[in-house]
C-alpha cells in the first residue's frame, strides 16, 4: 500500500489537507481510528463550535466544502462586542462588519457540521484514500520514504507523514519533537443556551477575573457559550442543575440578550498553550493541534490549523508540479518558516491577552478598560485590528486568499 503522502488524523484539518490536494497526481491516505458522527438529529446541536474567518472561509470555498457545510448549518455574524466591568466603570470594543465593507466578521460552525462536509467532499476524490477505522503501530523512516504499520498488520509506505492527530499527537512523539508550553489553570465550560433575546447576528465576550465567556451566534437565535474559569468553578459549574446554572450564568454575562431561558448539554475542557519546537523532521510534517494549542480568546485554533493546511498544500502541490520529492526536508523547512512566524505572533497575542485580562488587579484593571475604549475610538487601529483577525491581510497562502493552487 504505496502512497505519496499520508495523513495521520482525518478530523477537520487533516481532512482540509486531504481535500486540498484532491484531483492532483498525488495518491493520498488518511489514517484515522475513530469514524465521524455524520448524522445526528436535526434538533441537537455539537457543543463544539467554531468561529471560521474569512480566510478559513476561502480555503473551504476552495476545496468544495463550504457548500456541504451551509447546506447543514452556519451563521454569520455581522458584530461583536467585547467589555469588561459594569456600566460606569467599564472598558469596550465594538466591531461591525459594516464598517469595513464586508457582508460579516465570520461565520460560527458547528464542529461536527464542518467535518461532516469536509469528509463528504473528501470520498469524491478518486486519488485520496480513508483508512478508518485504523490505529497506527510503529513508525519507520529511511532516507526515500516513511513506513508506517498497522494494529491490523498492513504495512503503509509514503514519500511524507503528516500528523494532524491533535495536541497529544503520536506523530510528533514519534518524531521525537519536544514541545514548550503550559497550562493556564483554566477549564472551559461549552453548552448551547437558549435566551428570551434575539443574539440579532452579534457575537459576545466579557472578560471576567476568572477568564473569559464568549456567546457565540447560532441558529434559531440560540447562542453557544466558551466560558473560561477556574478548573474548581468548571466542576461546580458541571455539577449545577439547569436553574441554578442559568442564575450562574445571567450573573456572570448581564441582560445584553434577556433572561437566561434553557441550557443543553455542558462539557468542559482544559485550556492549555503548547507548542512543537520543529513543525517538521525528516519526511514529516506536523499541522493543527499536533503543532500548536492556543487558548480558546478570539477562537483561532482552527482558523490556524486551516491555515497550516492551506500553506502545506500549496508547498507539496509546488513541488509535485516541479517534480521534486514531496517529503524533501528543504521544502518541509519552508512551510514550517512560513507558519511558525503566524502561528507564534497569534499564539503570543492571545497568552497575552489572556494574562493581562484575567485578573482583578486594579491598576490593570483601568488601564485594561481604558484600552478597550481608547480602541474603539481609533478608527485605524480597529480597521487593522479586525482585519488581521479576519484573515484579510498578512502572508496568507493562496486558498487563504481564494486563489487556485
Amino acid at each position: 500500500m504505496n502512497y505519496d503522502m499520508l495523513i495521520v488524523g482525518g478530523g477537520m484539518v487533516g481532512a482540509t489537507i486531504a481535500c486540498a490536494l484532491g484531483d492532483t497526481p498525488l495518491r493520498i491516505g488518511v489514517v484515522e481510528f475513530a469514524p465521524a458522527d455524520t448524522k445526528w438529529d436535526e434538533d441537537s446541536y455539537d457543543i463544539r463550535v467554531s468561529a471560521l474567518t474569512r480566510a478559513t472561509q476561502r480555503v473551504f470555498e476552495r476545496i468544495g466544502a463550504w457548500d456541504g457545510m451551509v447546506g447543514r448549518r452556519v451563521t454569520s455574524y455581522s458584530r461583536m462586542h467585547v467589555w469588561e466591568g459594569v456600566p460606569g466603570q467599564s472598558g469596550s470594543i465594538d466591531f461591525d462588519c459594516a464598517d469595513l465593507g464586508e457582508p460579516n466578521l465570520g461565520h460560527i460552525v458547528e464542529n461536527r457540521v464542518i467535518l461532516a462536509a469536509l469528509l463528504e467532499r473528501m470520498e469524491k476524490f478518486e486519488n485520496v484514500e480513508l483508512l478508518c477505522p485504523a490505529r497506527v503501530s510503529g513508525l519507520e523512516r529511511n532516507s526515500e520514504q516513511v513506513t508506517l504499520a498497522l494494529e491490523d498488520g498492513r504495512q503503509l509506505t509514503a514519500r511524507l507523514l503528516i500528523g494532524a492527530d491533535g495536541a497529544n499527537s503520536w506523530v510528533r512523539e514519534q518524531a521525537n519533537i519536544k514541545t514548550t508550553g503550559w497550562s493556564y489553570e483554566q477549564t472551559a465550560v461549552v453548552a448551547t443556551i437558549k435566551t428570551s433575546l434575539h443574539h440579532e447576528g452579534t457575537a459576545y465576550q466579557r472578560f471576567l477575573a476568572e477568564g473569559p465567556l464568549a456567546f457565540l451566534p447560532m441558529p434559531e437565535g440560540l447562542s453557544s457559550i466558551v466560558w473560561s474559569t477556574t478548573p474548581e468553578r468548571a466542576t461546580e459549574l458541571m455539577k449545577m442543575g439547569e436553574p441554578q446554572f442559568l442564575d450562574e450564568l445571567q450573573n456572570a454575562f448581564g441582560d445584553l440578550l434577556g433572561r437566561m431561558e434553557s441550557t443543553g448539554p455542558r462539557g468542559a475542557f482544559p485550556l492549555i498553550l503548547k507548542h512543537a519546537n520543529a513543525y517538521v523532521a525528516d519526511r514529516i510534517a506536523l499541522a493543527g493541534n499536533a503543532a500548536h494549542a492556543i487558548h480558546p480568546l478570539a477562537g483561532q485554533g482552527l482558523n490556524l490549523g486551516v491555515s497550516d493546511a492551506a500553506a502545506l498544500a500549496e508547498v507539496v502541490i509546488g513541488a509535485s508540479r516541479e517534480k521534486r520529492d514531496v517529503g524533501e526536508f528543504a521544502l518541509l523547512r519552508r512551510y514550517e518558516r512560513w507558519r511558525k512566524a503566524d502561528n507564534v505572533s497569534v499564539m503570543a497575542a492571545m497568552d497575552g491577552f489572556k494574562r493581562l485580562f484575567s485578573n482583578d488587579i486594579a491598576p490593570l484593571s483601568l488601564l485594561r478598560r481604558a484600552g478597550l475604549n481608547i480602541a474603539d475610538a481609533s478608527g485605524p487601529v480597529k480597521h487593522m485590528m479586525v482585519k488581521r483577525a479576519m484573515g484579510l491581510s498578512g502572508d496568507l497562502p493562496r486558498l487563504s486568499k481564494g486563489l487556485e493552487l
